[in-house]
């Protein structure tokens, strides 16, 4: 059974890239389920990218990607480096994956370790200001960090532990969440980071202003289930 889960993270943090110019503060609504989908109305796959190529790219989606020391667009697995993200539930469909349920056989980004080189990061520029950011996020860990910014100044971030109650690096279905965040502020640029190896992501979706999340199973959902399964149990009694 997976649990879709939702949380504010408010946040108002200092920038990670030298040059930023303070913080501003942004009600992150952050909402990450197993098998998620996205929402938006762009969408980015990554497949454009060569594995290994670390050159700043222009997107057809008209995101820059640009990456910093050992971050890199990859495929597949290595042990200690990183993993590949898990698809389930066909929520790769919209980025052109057929896959049902699997690990991700497409290119996807990993951040690398800043513990490792201090650098290490991703950063994601968009051509407009935008609202709302989804994206494939896979073993999560509760030392991967999402951080927002508009222009040089730091809107907010969000780290694994925003996204699920056990952010502890599983890399099967359960550990992948398709994660939708929707910020009362404006950001012009995301920044992935992760003190350790590593911060895998991929199939990223984005929108200009605050869209509605579906999860497929709410908190709601299971109270519900657990309500019935009690009235059953009375029912046995009687």
């Amino acid at each position: 059974m997976t649990i879709g889960m939702t949380r504010i993270a408010l946040a108002a943090t200092a920038g990670l890239l030298l040059g930023t110019a303070g913080a501003a503060n942004a009600a992150l609504l952050v909402s990450g389920a197993v098998g998620g989908a996205p929402t938006g109305v762009s969408y980015e796959s990554f497949d454009a990218l060569t594995p290994g190529s670390t050159a700043s790219t222009l997107l057809g989606s008209g995101i820059t990607i640009n990456f910093m020391t050992n971050a890199q667009p990859v495929t597949g697995s290595v042990a200690g480096q990183y993993a590949a993200p898990f698809i389930s539930n066909s929520n790769g469909a919209l980025f052109g994956d057929p896959t049902v349920s699997g690990p991700d056989s497409t290119v996807y980004i990993t951040t690398g370790s800043t513990g490792s080189i201090a650098t290490a990061m991703v950063e994601l520029v968009f051509t407009d200001p935008q609202k709302y950011f989804g994206l494939l996020w896979g073993s999560v860990d509760d030392y991967n960090t999402l951080e927002f910014f508009n222009g040089a100044v730091s809107v907010g971030s969000v780290t694994g532990s925003d996204v699920t109650a056990s952010p502890n690096g599983d890399q099967g279905v359960n550990g992948t969440l398709y994660v939708n965040i929707n910020s009362t502020l404006e950001f012009t640029r995301v920044v992935a980071t992760s003190s350790q190896f590593a911060f895998e992501f991929d199939n990223v979706a984005f929108n200009d202003e605050i869209v509605s999340v579906p999860e497929p199973l709410t908190l709601a959902t299971l109270g519900a289930g657990l309500m019935g399964i009690g009235m059953a149990a009375r029912r046995r009694r009687a």
